[in-house]
């Protein structure tokens, strides 16, 4: 079927061109004009047709691409007459409105109810404190998700005994009208079976699906940094009419700790340390997250001196090992609390005389 040869135009056509040709044609076969001819008829339907794909840019472009093809994929829409006033002129508003009658039958088919669909994602947040981090754990969120309707199984229909459609009384297609035109379309109930095999759930209203609310079990794993996400798969929404779920993806904000700082995988941490342990060297208890740790202060040692313990830190989800533990020395000065105190002091400044300021 070559739509620009119904309308005796060229496929370079323009679209006052095309307008032209189908004010003319139609005037010519309209039904009004040919009563009971049946060939008019049949070719007044052809010209609407082909006006109202080649006046649309969109339509004229995938016509251009497809040809034929795309009326096959219309699918078959038919339509008739009925008493249809011709007469007004086909100039000004008469001719979009007339055009506007077709709107409808040309679209594209909607795709038949029923085919499987992935669900949804489900996003969602929880807070966990430092040691969860540090150890993992497990943490609780509840969520309110599409779950497959036990009624139908996640079908979003129910098997009854055949019988006919009673939409369209077993014919396949129903009719409708808009002004004195009549048009039929393919019955959505029976799909053009012409008979009812299957009614729609009346729990789920023909979705396959109901809300539910429902906790579901979070595993953290050690070294989960802050903002990091935990993607858990197929605890999403449940799929329509019988389609895979969706996934679960929980974003996780960690605490702060009041003594470690974090670094990638490594933690930092100030620790407090006397000024004659410093002076004198000491051994000295550190806290980790996993239990006290020993640390060795040469003398000498200076406030801001950092020392390392390895494989202190936090798990790496990537490495497959902990970070390291930073030990940042920050000195204490004694409290001079009486007389000898300062009178040590002094001795002490007395011996000491170099200028600490010259670096």
């Amino acid at each position: 079927m070559e739509l620009y040869a119904i309308l005796g135009v060229t496929a370079d056509a323009t679209l006052p061109d095309v307008q032209r040709a189908y004010r003319r044609l139609a005037r010519r076969y309209h039904p009004n004009i040919n009563p009971g001819d049946q060939d008019a008829a049949a070719r007044f339907r052809a010209v609407a047709l082909a006006y109202e794909i080649l006046s649309d840019p969109k339509q004229r472009r995938e016509y251009d691409q497809k040809g034929d093809a795309m009326l096959a994929e219309a699918g078959g829409i038919t339509f008739a007459f009925e008493r249809f006033d011709f007469t007004a002129s086909a100039e000004g508003p008469a001719a979009s409105t007339f055009g506007e009658l077709f709107a409808d039958l040309f679209r594209p088919p909607r795709e038949r109810s029923g085919r499987a669909e992935r669900g949804a994602d489900l996003h969602a947040d929880i807070a966990v404190p430092f040691e969860t981090a540090a150890e993992g754990g497990r943490h609780s969120v509840t969520t309110t998700r599409h779950d497959v309707c036990d009624t139908c199984f996640g079908a979003g229909r129910m098997a009854v005994p055949e019988a006919v459609c009673p939409k369209c009384a077993g014919e396949g297609v129903v009719r409708g009208a808009r002004g004195h035109m009549v048009f039929s379309k393919t019955c959505p109930q029976c799909h053009g079976d012409g008979r009812r095999q299957a009614v729609g759930c009346s729990t789920c209203h023909g979705e396959g699906v109901v809300m539910r609310g429902q906790a579901i079990d979070v595993v953290v794993s050690p070294g989960v940094a802050d903002g990091d996400e935990i993607t858990l798969s197929g605890q999403g929404h449940a799929g329509r009419f019988g389609g895979p779920r969706g996934d679960l993806r929980v974003r996780v904000h960690v605490a702060p700790h009041h003594m470690f700082r974090r670094d990638g995988d490594d933690l930092l941490l100030e620790l407090p340390v006397g000024v004659h342990e410093a002076a004198l060297g000491a051994r000295v208890e550190v806290p980790t997250p996993y239990g006290a740790a020993t640390l060795r202060i040469p003398p000498g040692t200076q406030g801001g001196q950092q020392f390392r313990l390895r494989e202190r830190g936090l798990p790496s989800l990537r490495r497959g090992r902990r970070g390291d533990l930073v030990v940042q020395i920050r000195l204490v000065l004694p409290p001079l609390v009486d007389e000898r105190a300062r009178a040590l002091m002094r001795e002490l400044a007395s011996i000491w005389t170099e200028d600490v300021r010259k670096g």
